[in-house]
């Protein structure tokens, strides 16, 4: 648990963060949704600060004045528990509230919060402003990641910022790295915070494995594009297979053909492919079948996570052979925050590792991410296991 001026302080450098991430869009860039699974960037503001208001100012701050009775309905998520709120598909169709007024909405809210733990005994609900913290956090890796989708969807591919280092090389030579045949813990164990998902640390027995010290790369992949990887139904799952020919994927997304050349979309701007960087931006389908075509697998989570201590981690969400499924003993919370994870645990995959797009203190070897397997907007990609 952080004592309470750190845990202020951490609020308002997580709040400023995520608009430091929204500087560089003009206006028009805000209520963009290409798809259901990418939400406008004015939402995501909107969205985080309503988190703060509904589970916290509401309820515990005194003499607290709701902003705008509206914006329960229209800045939930999934919360039933709540009550109504915009269908998912429609947050592109807001164009009000206006960005201003949104803004304004979060320099309220954030002033309250402050207000509210500077001057007030607190300490019951300092978990409370942890979760939402957390909460954000996650929203601004989001938020980045359908910034990219929003503007490498844009004819234009236009830039959004060179700052970001999306494509960091791992220099050292590939090797396989042997894990012993044993029983390991897996799951969170130390006081510091993590999400409900990652407890109910148990024993898992693993045979004997390999997995690799080095993520795939797109050289790696280039091959399996051009061996016609593409085109084998052998290499896939069945789902994999039509979701596929459905969507007629040739490549990974973003990837560009130009004149016989590959090039791929980066927050940049339109770059030529690094042969030596990481893959990324790839479905779990995808990294079924490159594994299926490599004569290898992909690693469970619980391998992975009995491995990670031994290779570098961190550039891509790793896709694993895991479903999504609760731990040992596992207890869902209370209320709302009860709806937080555990209604996901079902036709979802497990990925590790946290990306380039993951903020600062907000990941580590316990941490499960999940996503259903034909997602690919996130900086996903693979390691390999034999």
């Amino acid at each position: 648990m952080l004592l309470t001026d750190t845990l202020v302080d951490f609020f308002i450098a997580t709040r400023k963060h995520s608009e430091e991430l929204c500087q560089p869009l003009e206006t028009e860039d805000y209520v963009v949704q290409p798809i259901v699974d990418v939400s406008p960037p004015k939402w995501h503001l909107g969205h985080t600060t309503w988190f703060f208001e509904e589970f916290i100012l509401k309820p515990h701050a005194k003499d607290y004045t709701e902003f705008d009775e509206d914006f329960s309905f229209v800045f939930n998520s999934y919360y039933e528990t709540v009550g109504k709120r915009v269908v998912r598909s429609d947050r592109g169709n807001l164009s009000r509230p206006s960005v201003k007024k949104v803004y304004e909405y979060r320099t309220y809210v954030t002033t309250a919060i402050i207000k509210m733990f500077q001057t007030e005994q607190q300490s019951d609900i300092y978990d409370l402003l942890e979760i939402g913290i957390h909460h954000e956090k996650q929203h601004q890796e989001l938020l980045l990641t359908d910034i990219k989708f929003i503007l490498g969807n844009n004819p234009l591919l236009p830039v959004y910022s060179d700052k970001l280092k999306e494509h960091p090389l791992e220099e050292h030579k590939s090797d396989w790295l042997t894990i012993e045949e044993g029983v390991y813990d897996i799951g969170h164990s130390t006081g510091s915070f993590c999400y409900d998902n990652e407890l109910g640390r148990h024993k898992v027995y693993l045979q004997a494995y390999k997995i690799s010290n080095k993520l795939v790369t797109n050289a790696e992949f280039l091959e399996f594009i051009n061996s016609g990887g593409y085109e084998r139904f052998d290499l896939w799952h069945a789902e994999g297979w039509d979701w596929v020919n459905q969507n007629q994927i040739k490549a990974p997304l973003y990837w560009h053909q130009v004149d016989n050349d590959w090039y791929f979309y980066s927050l940049a701007g339109l770059q030529e492919i690094q042969p030596n960087a990481p893959l990324t931006h790839i479905s779990y389908y995808e990294a079924f079948a490159f594994a299926q075509w490599k004569g290898l697998r992909l690693p469970t989570e619980f391998e992975w996570e009995a491995a990670q201590g031994f290779f570098s981690w961190g550039a891509r969400w790793e896709w694993t052979e895991s479903a999504y499924l609760p731990y040992p003993n596992y207890q869902k919370a209370d209320g709302a925050l009860g709806e937080y994870n555990g209604k996901f645990m079902v036709s979802q995959k497990v990925l590790r590792g946290g990306s380039i797009a993951t903020p600062e203190n907000h990941t580590r070897p316990t941490y499960r991410n999940f996503f259903h397997p034909e997602l690919r907007w996130q900086y996903t990609g693979l390691r390999l296991a034999k």
